[in-house]
């Protein structure tokens, strides 16, 4: 999950160092165990010969060096035992055996490092792409706190297909958050453009009805520049937020996005929208008119944003995440700690695994207005 606010560096998790710690003394254990083991046995036992499994062992979680030290040491062992069996005869055949293993299991080393290292760099280069494209948001903006839950499909990625943002602009809070049609490169890429199209015209769009032209415009000039592009070819649905500085209420344009949840109190409520936009991509096949709803949004009132992969994750019978129904349950719960709440319940209702990109923004009104950071 990612949180507002800048974020601490990964550390690697605790069972995997602890994994990675039992794989490097393997092999060391191996020998231990066979020495001793074919010490205790008969000569009739050939324990030593399970020696040649050291360096293939040590492979695995060993350098190059490590892997052929550890051969040479399975070797050495070897040759002792052999010299104390009173059989040298032995020695060169088994000798050379442990030779060849550790040869190619140094090389399955030397490939296994460099994949990792490989692997650390695209990580570190996906860090850095999150941080462009899907920034942390700042804990709060004017008088909106924002607290935001954003976990990605697919395995291993930071990116996907939904996407936010929120400014400050002179007298309001705009806030965006969308889900592109699809998943893969090709929805980062649509992602990207509509995060940057939001970002250079928030600031003047004279209201939200403007700014969702403008964003429909941007992803079709991109599609124009690039009719190769995947963006060409997808919509994405989006709803735009704007919190007056001066007035307790919310204006809210809905381009074909799942209902927001308004909390007011202890109640609940969906925003609907009477005529909602079309998604962003497929405003051209109709004459579609914008439409903002504005309704109260007092200090203390806190709504829920969201895409599809939260109200559509299915538990194994197939039925829909109940989010309103959780949602009161978790009215007073600090807004700080529903995001993590959400995350952990949507991980268990759905048998532990999500297979589409979630991202909810709970948007909490507060009295005071909070600076907003410089950056932004």
């Amino acid at each position: 999950m990612h949180a507002a606010g800048p974020r601490p560096r990964p550390r690697p998790a605790t069972g995997t160092r602890t994994q990675f710690n039992l794989g490097r003394a393997l092999p060391v254990l191996v020998m231990v165990l066979v020495v001793v083991a074919d010490l205790i046995t008969p000569d009739a036992d050939r324990v030593d010969r399970l020696l040649i499994t050291v360096p293939a062992l040590a492979a695995a979680t060993w350098g190059v060096y490590g892997t052929i030290g550890m051969g040479l040491v399975a070797m050495a062992l070897r040759a002792l035992l052999v010299v104390a069996r009173g059989e040298p005869e032995d020695l060169l055949a088994s000798e050379g055996l442990i030779l060849g293993i550790t040869a190619a299991s140094a090389w399955v080393s030397a490939v296994r490092t460099r994949n990792e290292r490989d692997l650390a760099e695209v990580t570190a280069v996906a860090d850095v792409v999150q941080r462009v494209v899907l920034r942390p948001l700042p804990p709060r903006l004017g008088h909106a706190e924002l607290h935001l839950l954003y976990v990605a499909a697919a395995a291993k990625a930071r990116i996907g297909g939904d996407f936010y943002e929120a400014v400050k602009i002179p007298g309001a809070v705009r806030i965006m958050l969308g889900d592109v049609q699809g998943k893969g490169l090709g929805a980062v890429e649509t992602a990207s453009v509509l995060l940057g199209a939001f970002r250079s015209t928030a600031y003047d769009a004279p209201d939200l009805p403007a700014l969702a032209d403008r964003l429909d415009e941007g992803l079709s000039r991109y599609a124009a520049w690039d009719p190769e592009s995947d963006a060409a070819e997808r919509f994405a649905t989006v709803v735009l937020v704007e919190l007056p500085d001066d007035r307790d209420t919310a204006r809210l344009l809905n381009c074909g996005h799942p209902a927001p949840l308004l909390q007011h109190g202890g109640e609940i409520t969906t925003v609907e929208v009477a005529e909602p936009s079309l998604p962003l991509n497929l405003a051209g096949l109709a004459d579609s008119r914008h439409r903002v709803e504005e309704f109260p949004f007092a200090p203390g009132d806190r709504l829920l944003l969201y895409t599809d992969g939260v109200s559509e994750t299915r538990d194994r019978a197939g039925v829909f995440y109940p989010l309103e129904e959780r949602a009161r349950q978790w009215s007073a719960v600090p807004s700080a700690q529903v995001p993590e709440l959400l995350h952990r319940d949507l991980a268990a209702y759905g048998a532990g695994a999500l297979d589409d990109d979630v991202a909810a923004l709970l948007v909490a009104r507060t009295e005071e207005a909070g600076t907003p950071p410089a950056s932004r």
